[in-house]
């Protein structure tokens, strides 16, 4: 009787968790014998690759778990099929918890970052289930909630509840959630990160509340997306981190319809490598951020006419329309594989962009062949935040003029040149009044090499350079690094010390390593006021 019952409590494809770990969640990928082995075993696909093989065992097939190691055989005593959504909500709420489950009620909200539910009278509520009409906010985040339970009224139990987060669940079936939003009528944001939703989404009823929906690590690809497009008239922002997407893929056209009051879009942490499926979001006409950190771009191009002649003769297009991106103010594209300087360029030809990231970018390293941030401030007109840090009109102003200044120190070859490697240096020289002048010799010599003079703050930083008060210097902008370095070496009395030195930069969280000792200052852009830290080799 035990082994029919243990056939019967799990079915093939059923989400499951480890009862000793709830964090533990897996797909139900076989139910019956084991050769070699007494009784019934279920085999489990584990999400997160934790298992002992991939579905075979001693040379038989069972199952074909993703990987080599994500697949087990247990007993169904050691496996759970989850609890209700209120039975979770009654285990959260009703019962004591740890500081750990506390600091886990939270909901991703407008930057998809936690942002902590307010538990509404949840003192009160610890004995009193009537008191759930008071929440406002509730997170049931590796709970086990498997299903909706026994026919019941959610929506009289929570009639005020606006963010649900159900991250880590057992929940698959969209019906569910389409269950869900319906009984809710104040819903507006959900949460289903970490659930394997079900490719089949059929019969979903109109979420006509819903404003925020976060699928990060759901397995949802843009075929997915475009069939809940249809449901969601009223969706804000849409988070799609984590899903291995690599196309976008619209259901009609080049380019994704739609969407008409989507304010956020995030596909970090995807498989995106081609401009031009990103290109296919270029007429969403509310969409105001776009969040693309890692994923594996290497460029990035401001789409032309040849893009939008490939719309449909029967999409209408009024004067404005033809304005791709037209109201994207915040682009997210740092841990790219971006390293020409184009891509930088073509970020001004973005109507609205104000907001930027490239870090961890190789044109944003200087050590891997890149630019600093002064540069990039210099090339990019709009741009008011860059990498998360705002750009003040001051530190714009000492970047764009140590920027002319440097390409006044290499020009080379015709005017045509000169603007192609640097659209924006005509503009910004005029712009600040910079004049370009050989150096000349007679009775103006001396005044010359004067004005060549940078004054410059040396810092020291090193362990074990020991405390050093630090040094005003005013040096020719000629000074290479390696000469910079030895001159360090005098100044502060520094014996059988190896030196490095960094650039610390205004706004930039670190500092930029000097590690090209024939550059002088003048070609790494360093100005008056710079500040240079002296550190060892480690």
């Amino acid at each position: 009787m035990e082994e029919s019952e243990s056939k019967t409590q799990f079915r093939l494809g059923q989400r499951v968790h480890s009862v000793s770990d709830p964090h533990r969640i897996g797909t139900v990928r076989y139910v019956g014998p084991v050769q070699g082995h007494s009784g019934t075993w279920v085999g489990v696909d584990w999400d997160n690759g934790d298992g002992k093989h991939d579905g075979s065992v001693n040379g038989v097939r069972y199952f074909q778990a993703k990987s080599e190691r994500s697949g087990s055989f247990l007993r169904a005593q050691n496996l759970s099929p989850g609890i209700s959504l209120l039975e979770a909500l009654k285990l959260r709420y009703r019962g004591d918890t740890t500081k750990e489950e506390e600091d886990e009620m939270y909901v991703l909200s407008a930057s998809n970052k936690r942002v902590s539910v307010q538990l509404l009278g949840k003192d009160k509520i610890q004995d009193k289930l009537s008191r759930f009409e008071e929440l406002t906010g509730a997170s049931l985040s590796y709970l086990g909630v498997g299903s909706l339970g026994g026919p019941c009224d959610i929506g009289t139990v929570l009639p005020n509840l606006k963010e649900l987060d159900l991250t880590g669940n057992l929940l698959s079936d969209w019906k569910d959630v389409g269950t869900i939003c319906t009984d809710l009528p104040a819903l507006s944001a959900l949460n289903l990160s970490y659930n394997l939703m079900s490719k089949d989404i059929v019969g979903l009823p109109q979420l006509k509340n819903i404003r925020i929906l976060v699928l990060n690590n759901t397995g949802l690809k843009w075929k997915e997306v475009e069939i809940l497009k249809d449901v969601l008239p009223a969706i804000e922002e849409l988070h799609l981190m984590g899903n291995n997407i690599r196309t976008i893929e619209p259901a009609s056209s080049f380019t994704v319809q739609g969407f008409d009051s989507l304010r956020l879009l995030n596909l970090e942490d995807n498989c995106i490598a081609d401009w031009k499926e990103i290109l296919k979001l270029s007429l969403l006409r509310s969409l105001e951020q776009l969040h693309l950190n890692r994923n594996k771009l290497s460029c990035i191009c401001y789409p032309g006419n040849e893009m939008m002649n490939q719309l449909p003769r029967d999409y209408e297009l009024d004067e404005k329309s033809f304005e791709p991106f037209q109201n994207l103010r915040c682009l997210l594209l740092g841990s790219n594989n971006i390293e020409d300087l184009s891509s930088i360029d073509s970020l001004n030809l973005f109507p609205k962009l104000v907001d930027v990231r490239l870090s961890d970018n190789p044109i944003a390293d200087p050590g891997r062949g890149g630019i600093p941030r002064f540069a990039l401030i210099a090339r990019l007109a709009k741009v008011e935040v860059l990498n998360g840090s705002e750009v003040s009109l001051r530190e714009r102003k000492d970047s764009e003029i140590r920027y002319v200044r440097l390409v006044m120190s290499k020009l080379q070859g015709n005017a045509d040149d000169i603007h192609r490697l640097h659209p924006r240096f005509s503009e910004l020289k005029d712009f600040h009044g910079i004049d370009y002048e050989k150096p000349s010799v007679g009775v103006a010599g001396p005044q010359k090499m004067a004005s060549g003079l940078l004054s410059i703050t040396l810092k020291c930083v090193g362990a074990s350079i020991g405390e050093k008060p630090q040094l005003a210097k005013k040096l020719p902008g000629t000074t290479t690094v390696g000469k910079l370095k030895s001159l360090c070496e005098t100044f502060f009395k520094l014996k059988s010390i190896k030196l490095k030195l960094f650039l610390q930069e205004e706004g930039s969280p670190l500092p930029v390593l000097l590690d090209d000792e024939m550059a002088s200052l003048v070609d790494l852009g360093i100005g008056n006021g710079s500040t240079i830290l002296v550190d060892e080799e480690s």
